[in-house]
C-alpha cells in the first residue's frame, strides 16, 4: 500500500473533511486530500509535527518507554487524530486526519485510521517508492468493503 492509496483510504473515514501523511522531523506533508482555504494542510502539517516532537520529548524525559499510539485534539466542532506510522525505518511519519465532530463516530475513525496504519506498516519497506514491501498485498477491501455504508 502506498501514500497515495492509504491518503484515499483515510479521506474515506466517515466526517473526514482533511487528511495528510507528515514526516514529523521535518514538519513536510507527504501527501494530503481535503483542507481548504479556510483549514490549510501546509500550515496545519507542521504545526502538528510539533505536537508529535514536543510529545516525544517529554515522554524521554519522564522515561516512558512506550509509543505513541495516537494523539487526540478536541476542538468545538472537530476532532484531529494524529497516528505515528510504526516500522518506517528511518523515516518518521504519522497520519494526520481532521473530523467534523457531528458527522464522525471517533471510536470508529480510531479504529480505521489504526488498521490503515497497520497495512501501511506492511508495506513500510516500499514507503519511499510506493510500491508494496515482500510479501504485502493490497486488501484493503477485506477492511473497508463498504465504506461509504458508514
Amino acid at each position: 500500500m502506498n501514500i497515495e492509496h492509504s491518503l484515499d483510504m483515510v479521506a474515506n473515514i466517515k466526517g473526514a473533511f482533511a487528511a495528510a501523511v507528515v514526516d514529523y522531523e521535518s514538519g513536510m506533508s507527504l501527501g494530503s486530500r481535503g483542507g481548504s482555504p479556510e483549514f490549510d494542510l501546509d500550515v496545519a502539517s507542521p504545526g502538528n509535527s510539533e505536537v508529535v516532537r514536543t510529545k516525544l520529548e517529554v515522554m524521554e524525559k519522564l522515561g516512558l518507554r512506550e509509543g505513541i499510539e495516537d494523539i487526540l485534539i478536541t476542538l468545538d466542532t472537530q476532532y484531529h487524530l494524529i497516528r505515528p506510522i510504526r516500522g518506517g525505518g528511518d523515516e518518521k511519519l504519522f497520519f494526520y486526519l481532521a473530523l467534523n465532530r457531528a458527522q464522525a463516530n471517533l471510536a470508529m475513525a480510531r479504529r480505521d485510521l489504526r488498521v490503515i496504519e497497520q497495512q501501511f506498516y506492511m508495506a513500510a519497506p516500499g514507503v519511499k517508492t510506493g510500491r508494496p514491501g515482500p510479501g504485502s498485498q493490497d486488501n484493503s477491501q477485506a477492511f473497508f468493503p463498504s465504506a461509504a455504508g458508514r
